[in-house]
């Protein structure tokens, strides 16, 4: 039945959604990027360079805050013959983004931008505007990536990610449950997952019974080690997909061995959703490179195409607000083999960004650290913060304030957060000049030091 369900979403139902209700154009972007990625490598490195050249001479005619800073230094669109030219251009920070807002919109699509805030998984938040195509486009990446794990549009899937902060309206709640159904969608709010309740997370999933689990890594472990541990044998979907953080090994076998199934890795981010994934092989993670420029800037001195680098990725289809060699804040190691499935995309090794500490309370409730980037990101005038835990019963939040925060945005952090963790854990508020980096060069956004 499920199948019949999946192939009447797939060629009716959906199609007539998104393509005739909501007028995008997902689904022709969507059959261009599956034709896209068999292309020889050389060949999809043809495609991005001249994709990148057209929205280069863009900015450099539309996009005030490029066409000031590129004369500045003396470069022009037809100076920029290759790639390695193209590494001459200033990386674009989240700083410079926030200081020019209206400098990086591109004159023709200033009145028409969409707009969305990230999660400040890096511990800066930050509003930045799309075009409608962009995020058409995005979608339909994320569509082929999650194909590489045997999702489809119309499979019964279960997510365990983030729920809903705030008090959501009951017409959006209904909209929600709607819009669920009928994408064959299950969703359990992991930032409710606690020690006590692991088991009616399990009995949930028995009673959907999914073809594919979705899930933040983090409160997917915690499930999986809570099955291990318990030998509670669980319903057995065809495939696992982890987000938001990096999966380790150990935890990738954790996780399989709980659920019995294959687990795969992909690596994102909201300012371009997915950045990349693994196909069946798992042998490393397919760069998006026919919708992205994404480049890994080294350590001064190192040349190997193996070495650990800082991220830095051009959007090359959001001309209303275009992202142009901008610095994510995550690292990841490249590849330089070609992976046996007969894609011609590159590959990541692995990623190496976004180390997310799980908070512990003394009810033995395990809060994923997503919960915090994903609660704080609409906080107004937060520009940075780090969230530390040093006992069971106290947590430290560090800000680093911007001119429109005020005493209603504190407010409301203390309220959401007691939500959450009730009275049992003290919240303290510390303003803060700035945030220490890490050794890495990374800034941690919650960091756990309670012994495991």
């Amino acid at each position: 039945m499920s199948g019949l369900y999946e192939a009447a979403f797939q060629r009716v139902l959906f199609p007539a959604y998104e393509a005739g209700l909501r007028r995008r154009r997902t689904l022709s972007y969507l059959d261009g990027y599956r034709r896209d990625q068999w292309l020889a490598p050389e060949h999809i490195a043809a495609l991005q360079w001249e994709r990148l050249q057209r929205l280069l001479e863009h900015c450099y005619r539309e996009v005030p805050y490029y066409r000031r800073r590129w004369r500045e230094l003396g470069i022009a669109p037809r100076d920029i013959r290759n790639l390695d030219d193209y590494t001459a251009l200033p990386i674009l920070t989240k700083a410079d983004i926030r200081e020019h807002f209206d400098e990086l919109k591109a004159d023709s699509w200033r009145d028409r931008l969409l707009y969305k805030a990230t999660g400040g998984s890096t511990g800066e938040p930050m509003r930045f505007g799309y075009t409608r195509e962009s995020n058409d486009r995005r979608t339909a990446v994320m569509w082929r990536g999650y194909e590489w794990a045997g999702s489809r549009m119309g499979r019964r899937t279960l997510f365990l990610w983030g729920g809903p902060v705030g008090d959501p309206t009951r017409a959006h709640q209904f909209k929600d449950r709607l819009y669920n159904a009928v994408f064959a969608r299950r969703v359990l709010n992991s930032f409710k997952m606690t020690e006590a309740n692991m088991a009616e997370y399990a009995d949930a999933i028995d009673r959907y019974r999914p073809d594919i689990i979705v899930a933040y890594v983090g409160p997917l472990v915690q499930l999986a080690e809570w099955l291990i541990a318990c030998g509670r044998r669980i319903w057995q979907p065809q495939a696992i997909i982890g987000g938001a953080e990096a999966m380790h090994d150990f935890q990738r076998e954790a996780i399989q061995q709980a659920f019995g199934a294959p687990a795969f890795n992909t690596y994102g981010c909201r300012e371009f959703m997915l950045i990349a994934g693994e196909c069946e092989q798992r042998h490393g993670l397919h760069v998006n490179s026919d919708h992205l420029v994404v480049e890994l800037r080294f350590p001064d001195g190192a040349e190997s195409a193996c070495t650990t680098g800082d991220v830095i990725i051009t959007d090359l289809f959001n001309y209303g607000m275009p992202f142009v060699r901008y610095a994510n804040g995550d690292m990841a190691t490249a590849s330089a083999e070609h992976c046996a499935c007969g894609r011609g995309l590159p590959l990541l090794t692995r990623v190496d960004g976004r180390i997310l500490d799980a908070i512990r309370t003394p009810a033995g409730h395990v809060l994923p650290g997503e919960f915090f980037p994903h609660m704080l990101k609409d906080v107004p005038g937060l520009q940075r913060f780090q969230l530390v835990q040093r006992s069971l019963d106290r947590l430290d939040l560090s800000i680093v304030r911007g001119a429109a925060f005020n005493e209603a945005s504190l407010a409301y952090i203390r309220r959401e957060v007691d939500k959450v963790l009730g009275d049992s854990m003290q919240l303290h508020c510390h303003f803060v000049d700035d945030i220490p980096l890490t050794s890495s060069g990374k800034r941690r956004v919650t960091v756990s030091e309670l012994t495991p």
